[in-house]
């Protein structure tokens, strides 16, 4: 065989190597670069999911913060009203306060008047006999107003506020009425669930404990329940109702506490326009 024979020969054995080489080159290829597509696809869906769940979060905290601004404002608006009310009881109770110093001042000046025109009417009599007579008088004058000062006294309520003069039993309510000061409206309740209604307000009896004097009761006023508990008897029990010119409060005197009823007067101020002023109508 001749050298250009072999030479054929080697060429044709040698290239079957070279494309399977290369075959498997491009296959190698081919396989990195799936597997890189593939690495970038699923990067790219754990991307999306990613901001899919920041977006969610963000959301959810955008509703948060939204519901605690609402929250925020509900509770400034409730307490402007808290603040409102509070500021509104403390004039009240200023109010009242300046009322029942003027009351008392009012009323020593006028015990204070008699005292001098009594004085004034001795000094003109020029005989004996007037003189003592006038001196009596005097003396019965006296004596009367330290009985009914006596009588009707003043005590502080359970509001703090200085009462004006207080009743201690039926006899010394009528001379409260003969005043006229105020209106009052005598009572005997009975323990019960209902209600009973004495002048502009309705009075509950929950329970007595005669052996102390002292009971417990509910006062319904300006659609609202008031719970004054374990009262004594002669203690003014106070308490506001709006609407009224000025802002003396309402007084309840319980006289009598029995076993199962109390007996007492409720006392309102003249601007309260209450239909029986100063009468003893009973309550309905």
């Amino acid at each position: 065989m001749s050298e250009f024979q072999e030479s054929s020969v080697q060429s044709s054995a040698a290239a079957p190597r070279w494309v399977g080489l290369a075959v498997i080159a491009l296959g190698g290829v081919s396989l990195l670069g799936l597997g890189l597509g593939w690495s970038a696809l699923n990067q790219a869906k754990n991307d999306q999911s990613v901001q899919a769940s920041l977006k969610q979060q963000n959301d959810a905290l955008s509703q948060r913060l939204a519901k605690s601004e609402d929250q925020s404002q509900q509770l400034q608006s409730d307490l402007r009203v808290v603040t409102d009310k509070l500021n509104v009881t403390q004039e009240e109770l200023q109010t009242a306060r300046k009322q029942t110093k003027a009351s008392v001042s009012a009323y020593n000046k006028k015990l204070s008047g008699l005292e001098t025109n009594v004085n004034s009417q001795l000094a003109t009599k020029a005989n004996t006999e007037d003189v003592n007579k006038l001196g009596g008088d005097v003396n019965n004058v006296k004596s009367d107003l330290e009985a009914t000062k006596g009588k009707l006294d003043r005590a502080t309520g359970d509001m703090g506020v200085m009462s004006g003069l207080i009743a201690r039993n039926h006899d010394d309510l009528e001379e409260l009425k003969r005043k006229g000061d105020r209106n009052y409206f005598e009572f005997t309740i009975q323990k019960s669930k209902s209600a009973q209604r004495v002048g502009p307000v309705q009075i509950a009896l929950n329970r007595t404990d005669p052996k102390r004097s002292k009971y417990t009761m509910t006062v319904l006023a300006d659609d609202k329940s008031i719970e004054k508990k374990d009262k004594t008897s002669g203690e003014p029990v106070q308490f506001y109702i709006k609407g009224a010119t000025h802002y003396s409060p309402y007084e309840i005197v319980v006289f009598d506490v029995g076993k199962n009823q109390i007996t007492g007067y409720l006392s309102t101020p003249k601007s309260a326009g209450a239909a029986t002023s100063a009468s003893n109508a009973p309550a309905q």
